[in-house]
């Protein structure tokens, strides 16, 4: 299959892109996603997170992973500046961790349990899986800043993690059976 040439996808745009982009998200919601904080340093060293969950896998050799933020995110500038970011991705007992970084808080990090990682990131105690990164590539995507990091260490427990599912938070199912 070939990809489409800019005049065939201008041809192929929709006539309304605001009930596109509406169409869009509402099948997107039917997608589940793992939660995540991804956590750097700002410049003057201050701990940085919010909640993420366009996060993936993209290689094993080298190991990359991925994430994506808004252009529009006041903390665009300290992520790209930083070196080094850790994605913790949530258990489901860190549902209200999930809802704290993802609005506006004075301090998100405040009576938060966690410890430096690589780079002096913040790893948050209690997480699933927490992958300490340093930074790799950054791409545009549309309205996003796309991230790549490279996977320098990481470490896991054993947490039935926290998904986010058609606009809501859930535990993940009992993991180990198979499907046929």
């Amino acid at each position: 299959m070939q990809p489409l040439s800019p005049a065939s996808r201008e041809a192929e745009s929709p006539r309304n892109p605001r009930a596109e982009a509406a169409s869009l998200r509402q099948a997107l919601r039917r997608f589940a996603t793992g939660v995540t904080i991804v956590t750097a340093r700002r410049g003057d060293g201050a701990p940085i997170g919010l909640t993420v969950n366009s996060f993936g896998s993209v290689s094993l050799d080298p190991p990359l992973v991925l994430w994506s933020l808004s252009r529009a995110s006041p903390n665009l500038e300290a992520f790209r500046c930083a070196e080094h970011f850790a994605v913790n991705l949530l258990g489901h007992h860190q549902l209200e961790l999930a809802r704290r970084f993802a609005a506006p808080h004075p301090d998100r990090f405040a009576s938060l349990t966690w410890k430096e990682g690589l780079g002096g990131v913040p790893m948050i105690d209690g997480s699933a899986s927490v992958f300490e990164c340093s930074r790799y590539a950054e791409y545009p995507g549309g309205d996003h800043v796309i991230f790549l990091g490279r996977v320098d260490r990481l470490t896991t427990a054993d947490h039935t993690p926290l998904v986010f599912f058609d606009g809501g938070f859930c535990a993940a199912p009992a993991t180990g059976v198979p499907l046929r």
